[in-house]
């Protein structure tokens, strides 16, 4: 247990360090293709209006305006992070694009969501699963504070299957990205780290089983970039209560 506290000490150091220039980062060194990314797996959810929605690890709230984007007269819409820098940030776009009063943010990790169970349509979480090292027991929380029949939808980096354009992608991620991150965000351990966790990252059939472990079904997903993102589609069964109820 010391270990995995550790472990989220130093990534949410990481993160409150990198929130200023996150956005401009992601947009850098995805050559903007997070910006797809993101559209995509909204878009795979067919969200209809009137539901409540979870993004989890939200940090500057860019998955939270693309819902926004896609659909109207939403319910409820929380974003959840556990970096407070994020957090300021995810405000400040929120209020400029006069998004904040329809949605709430709220300082809080995957592992310990403080939901009740059956509460949201639809959970979704970008980027942020390959930061936690409980990936089951994350989606286990995700699947219990869903309702029956709602959805989750998890985006995250990975690596492509082609073996020439993965010595490429290796290269880039390991030597480039690394120098580019630690230049403009001024912390060097920040993308020394994101190579690593991509790269331990479990490939989509593998993922796939510990999403039907916690419980999910109707389990897809859809190589994104000639496979250097990945978004994972599920549903709760529509007769499965909670773990908390089991």
């Amino acid at each position: 247990m010391k270990i995995v506290n550790m472990e989220l000490d130093f990534i949410k150091e990481m993160f409150n360090s990198i929130a200023p220039r996150y956005d401009f980062l992601n947009r850098l060194l995805s050559l903007r293709q997070d910006i797809y990314w993101r559209r995509t797996m909204i878009t795979a959810l067919n969200l209809p209006n009137n539901t409540a929605i979870l993004d989890v690890a939200c940090g500057t709230g860019d998955v939270l305006i693309e819902i926004f984007h896609q659909t109207n007269n939403q319910k409820l819409i929380i974003g959840a992070d556990f970096a407070p820098e994020m957090l300021k940030v995810a405000n400040t776009k929120l209020l400029k694009g006069d998004f904040s009063p329809k949605v709430q943010l709220i300082a809080g990790d995957g592992l310990h969501l403080p939901f009740a169970a059956h509460t949201f349509d639809a959970v979704t979480i970008a980027f942020g699963i390959r930061n936690i090292i409980d990936r089951k027991s994350a989606l286990v929380s995700f699947f219990d504070c869903l309702k029956p029949g709602g959805k989750v939808a998890i985006l995250e980096l990975a690596t492509p299957a082609n073996k020439f354009f993965l010595s490429l992608y290796l290269f880039y991620f390991s030597r480039i990205l690394p120098i580019i991150g630690a230049f403009f965000s001024k912390h060097l351990k920040a993308y020394d780290y994101l190579p690593a966790s991509v790269i331990n990252f479990p490939p989509p059939a593998e993922f796939a089983a510990i999403m039907k472990q916690a419980g999910f079904e109707g389990i897809i997903w859809r190589r994104l970039t000639m496979g250097i993102a990945t978004v994972h589609i599920g549903q709760k069964p529509l007769t499965r209560i909670s773990h908390e109820e089991n």
